[in-house]
């Protein structure tokens, strides 16, 4: 019989530990609480520390779960369910607004659409699920990067190249839109990944209110945008570039799946 690694025991033991008992502790106490030596519990600590599994406070130098440790775990939550949830409010929501609506999860530092709701008319359309979308100038990838740590670094530490003339590439300027979508609660993408197309996304959270997907209305500008909105300075699209109806119905949706997830906060 193959015998257990002994490292990984150990990271899975340090992982417990967290987990459980107080929120965050210090490295002498993860090491005498284990009996193991400090310079091999730091060692642990460091690599869960580079893998998003554990930070640490900088002030005082404690450790807690990391944010990545949390979607794989408890709160990331199973694709197919997410979709099998999400199935009636989209359906309705495509009904109502009259465009197509994609739900988008995180996969691989990009926007992975995991189910695509066809605009309901008469007119060709391509289904997307299995598409990849970038997450710094989709309204999909914005909730997501503004509503999650791991998509967000992601997202800075990623490439962030020029899809049209209205792509937000800049680091202050993007950081300053992903404030806003905080602020709002949904986020827009003005012709910004594509010439023509313009979308409106709100994030989906779960019973920890963790983003774990988002929901989008995409289609034409000339149905969703307001009529008369112009590009902000340096090409940067205005929030009010999108209808507030839009914006509001995609927000209900997506906590309408909130809800049935488990988050109680709506």
């Amino acid at each position: 019989m193959a015998k257990n690694i002994q490292s990984l025991e150990r990271a899975a033991a340090v992982l417990r530990l967290l987990a459980g008992g107080e929120r965050r502790l210090g490295l002498s106490d993860i090491a005498s609480s284990l009996g193991l030596a400090k310079a091999t519990a730091h060692g642990i600590l460091r690599t869960l520390q580079a893998e998003g599994f554990v930070e640490q406070e900088a002030a005082s130098g404690r450790y807690q779960l990391g944010a990545e440790l949390l979607r794989l775990g408890n709160s990331y939550l199973d694709v197919h369910e997410l979709r099998s949830r999400a199935l009636v409010w989209t359906d309705d929501l495509a009904r109502s607004s009259g465009e197509s609506v994609h739900l988008g999860v995180l996969h691989q530092g990009g926007v992975l659409i995991v189910h695509h709701v066809f605009r309901p008319d008469d007119s060709r359309q391509v289904l997307e699920v299995g598409a990849m979308q970038p997450l710094h100038c989709t309204a999909l990838g914005k909730v997501l990067c503004a509503f999650d740590p791991v998509a967000h670094n992601e997202a800075i530490e990623g490439r962030r190249p020029s899809l049209t003339a209205r792509t937000v590439t800049l680091p202050v300027p993007f950081e300053a839109e992903l404030a806003a979508v905080r602020e709002r609660g949904w986020a827009s993408d003005v012709e910004e990944t594509w010439d023509g197309v313009s979308a409106v996304a709100a994030p989906i959270r779960d019973r920890h209110g963790m983003a774990v997907g988002a929901i989008a209305v995409t289609g034409a500008s000339e149905r969703l945008g307001v009529p008369g909105a112009a590009a902000g300075a340096a090409g940067r699209p205005e929030a009010a570039g999108v209808r507030p109806d839009l914006a509001a119905a995609v927000r209900d949706c997506a906590r309408g799946v909130s809800r049935d997830i488990g988050n109680g906060r709506f």
